[in-house]
């Protein structure tokens, strides 16, 4: 870990959102120093600890032991007024509050903006949900695949007349919001640290994924071309795609440019194919004829032979690894982009390296996602000052 102090240390969190995109944002943060206490539904906790791949932890899922990294977690149920009102204490000390319930939600608890505002005007509420604050689906439930479906890449994906598929991972939508979540977090502390003022940072599910799909927008807006499933190639490049090899894997090829494709005929060894396909016009008017017969090319051999050939070439190209595949490659071994966490129960854990890497504040995992209440004494005892008969009768209540 760098010697400096880490850009977010001293920075609070309370995350009490549920799954992955709120939470993936307060995660980024507490990767950069932020202290992250997860308030959790008592004897329940985030549902996300139960999904995926179980683990002799009976409370703690693969997912959960990854992505609720670097987190405290207390038990506290919001829906009942000493509930609620033990975390007003706590908004007190807040930096930043992360939610993703239906938007009305935290205001039916008497827990909304303006009574987070009035307790404490430098916090900052990160609101996340399927369609965000406003509008006639604002009451809507949403989560990943109905952002993927509403904000248009599911209609891109999949090959050309038949159903659309999934792109990707199921929880690809949430990452993305989570992502812009941060980002808006990062601007939000800006203007704090300017003006000392909080404010509301309000994404929509749907949002962050409408917003990464190029040029789809202007170009309807301009011709009226609605852009369909392409399979593994694109409208606006020939080749440029996924490719098989002879020992049945597969590889990506990109030719964005006359350039590329020019090299890539070297590599091939076809100057016919160069001199017949120079232009990128005619290779889109050709690409079938153009992409067979890379096709045919990379069939001949195995794919790292092809890659090889490739990279010599100065071509871009690409193993379509498989987890598998990236646990052998040298390039995320050499960017340390897989963690090795050990637990006392559980041995070794692998997980996806923080990210991104910063050269004088790099990010750090600390620690995996926490057993169920494991801050409990800390913060009710240790800082709220709430006495072992008060915390009792508050765990009798099931209020915590």
């Amino acid at each position: 870990m760098s010697p400096h102090r880490p850009p977010m240390k001293g920075i609070r969190v309370l995350d009490i959102a549920t799954f992955i995109a709120a939470p993936y944002a307060a995660s980024i943060l507490g990767e950069f120093g932020a202290e992250v206490i997860k308030i959790e539904q008592p004897g329940l906790g985030d549902p996300w600890r139960r999904f995926g791949t179980a683990t002799e932890r009976h409370d703690s899922s693969l997912a959960w032991l990854s992505e609720a990294r670097n987190k405290k977690s207390i038990t506290l149920n919001l829906r009942v007024p000493e509930g609620a009102e033990i975390f007003r204490k706590l908004v007190k000390t807040a930096d930043v509050v992360c939610e993703n319930f239906r938007p009305g939600t935290l205001e039916r608890w008497g827990l909304g903006w303006e009574e987070l505002k009035a307790i404490n005007p430098g916090v900052i509420l990160l609101r996340v949900s399927g369609y965000g604050q406003t509008g006639p689906y604002k009451d809507r439930p949403g989560f990943a695949r109905i952002g993927h479906a509403v904000g248009g890449l599911t209609h891109l994906s999949g090959l050309p007349g038949e159903m659309p598929v999934t792109p990707g991972s199921t929880s690809l939508g949430d990452y993305m919001t989570g992502l812009y979540g941060a980002v808006g977090l990062l601007m939000a502390l800006r203007h704090k640290e300017a003006t000392g003022e909080g404010q509301v940072v309000d994404i929509g599910l749907y949002e962050s994924v409408f917003r990464v799909l190029d040029e789809i927008a202007p170009r309807y807006a301009k011709t009226g071309f609605v852009r369909e499933p392409e399979g593994t190639g694109t409208v606006n490049a020939c080749p440029h795609g996924h490719f098989p090899t002879k020992d049945g894997k597969f590889l990506a090829i990109a030719c964005t440019t006359d350039k590329m494709f020019e090299r890539l005929c070297d590599a091939m060894q076809r100057p016919d194919l160069r001199a017949a396909y120079g232009d990128q016009r005619i290779r889109l008017e050709n690409r079938d004829v153009v992409n067979g017969e890379v096709t045919t090319w990379t069939a001949s051999m195995v794919r790292s032979r092809v890659i090889e050939i490739c990279v010599d070439h100065q071509v871009p190209a690409g193993s379509i690894n498989s987890i598998a595949d990236i646990f052998e490659d040298p390039q995320f071994a050499a960017r340390q982009n897989l963690t090795r966490m050990i637990e006392d129960d559980l041995g070794e854990v692998v997980i996806p390296a923080a990210f991104p890497k910063l050269s004088q504040t790099p990010p750090e995992v600390r620690s995996l996602g926490p057993r169920l209440g494991d801050a409990n004494d800390e913060i009710y005892e240790g800082e709220l000052g709430l006495s072992s008969d008060e915390i009792t009768a508050l765990k009798n209540k099931g209020v915590i």
